[in-house]
């Protein structure tokens, strides 16, 4: 053979996968069987198979007799599976996702009690804390069935039903993760009654993202229901998870999943959001760091003559009459300088190609791979101005 002769082998395969997001009420109720039903669906009986459940503290606090119905469920309703006796319980919120400690707990009990590729992980509570522990399962044993039950708005309609594990790393968020599907979501809306008020109204703001780019009917329902859903009226709500979280999935059915390109259409409003988080030390939660985020590229569109002036009107008033901030204090500290870095931040974490989702109507996405500084700069002027 000559050296000069190269060869190789393409592998080219597909992996089908398949999970069902369950919306419900009461979800640890003797009557509910949505759960236990679930389980005898998983026919592989021949294993061992054990159920490790991670709780966020926060939650817990509003649900003090949550672990014993848990145990009480499984005890009557399920045999299929074993539930490991003891839980672990860790604090919600970003912290979770910046304590590299909380991480190695949630591995070091999948060690401990021998949680293996046939077991599952059920995580119950908000956004932060599903991303954390979605992260552990699935480098853990190459990847342990992740059940998720999330307990907040926005991990209700947006990160809980999607297919993402991170932590944040280096100051960075989302810096370590995964393209991980959970096997299941359980979205138990009588679980969004005991929310503050911050975490009910923050986790709109990703129904007002998804509206503003795929479904404008969506947005002008979101417009007529802020009355119901400011007084927290839940029938209002559900819809608004359900019809979210609707679309959420349709994208990742039919678009780009695992993000192979640099198109993220998911992320509209996201880049500066993210940035905010970091330079408030998170005091600014997710979706009003969106909110924020959504209407400076809303105003940038408006400059760009790409958004009609009674369309961005239409977008800020109804941020503003969902009770979001959009001139926050942080803003005026030292906002404008992290424009730049930012940007830098995001392209990178797209791969290197700058790739935003700006808007040419409601409802309409328009992607742009350059941005004008001065023009942004100008946006962000405006958006700190904005009563």
């Amino acid at each position: 053979m000559k050296d000069n002769i190269s060869k190789s082998i393409r592998s080219n395969f597909q992996v089908s996968y398949q999970y069902d997001v369950f919306f419900t009420k009461h979800l640890f109720s003797f009557d509910n069987l949505i759960l236990k039903e679930f389980f005898h669906s998983q026919t592989e009986y021949q294993f061992n198979k054990k159920v490790l459940v991670v709780i966020d503290q926060g939650f817990l606090n509003h649900q003090p007799n949550l672990i014993e119905s848990i145990h009480q469920y499984f005890a009557s309703k399920i045999e299929a599976v074993q539930l490991v006796e003891e839980f672990i319980v860790l604090p919600g919120g970003e912290v979770s996702k910046n304590q590299i400690e909380d991480w190695e707990m949630v591995v070091s009990a999948i060690n401990k009690y021998g949680i293996d590729r046939h077991s599952y992980i059920m995580v119950i509570g908000g956004g932060a804390i599903l991303d954390m522990v979605g992260y552990a399962a699935s480098v853990s044993h190459r990847g342990i069935r992740l059940i998720r039950i999330p307990t907040t708005v926005l991990s209700q309609n947006d990160s809980g039903v999607g297919v993402k594990n991170s932590i944040n790393y280096y100051g960075k968020k989302n810096f370590l993760g995964t393209f991980a599907p959970p096997v299941a979501v359980f979205n138990d809306s009588s679980f969004l009654v005991s929310l503050e008020d911050r975490d009910w109204r923050s986790g709109m703001a990703e129904a007002i993202k998804v509206s503003l780019i795929k479904d404008k009917d969506f947005f002008n329902w979101i417009e007529l229901n802020v009355s119901k859903l400011t007084k927290r009226e839940l029938d209002a709500m559900e819809y608004l998870v359900f019809e979210c979280a609707r679309l959420h999935m349709d994208h990742i059915k039919n678009g780009d999943p695992f993000e192979f390109g640099s198109s993220r259409p998911l992320d509209f409003g996201h880049w500066f959001a993210h940035k905010l988080e970091y330079v408030s030390n998170f005091s600014i939660r997710h979706g009003e760091a969106v909110a924020i985020g959504m209407a400076l590229d809303s105003i940038y569109s408006f400059l760009s003559g790409n958004l009609k002036e009674t369309e961005l009107n239409r977008i800020l008033n109804l941020l503003k009459g969902l009770g979001f901030t959009l001139n926050h204090p942080i803003l005026q500290l030292n906002g404008k300088t992290q424009l730049a870095i930012a940007l830098r931040e995001f392209q990178e974490h797209l791969g290197g190609k700058l790739t935003l989702l700006m808007l040419d109507g409601i409802g309409i996405p328009k992607e742009i791979y350059t941005i004008d500084h001065s023009l942004l700069e100008t946006a962000f002027e405006q958006l700190v101005r904005h009563n």
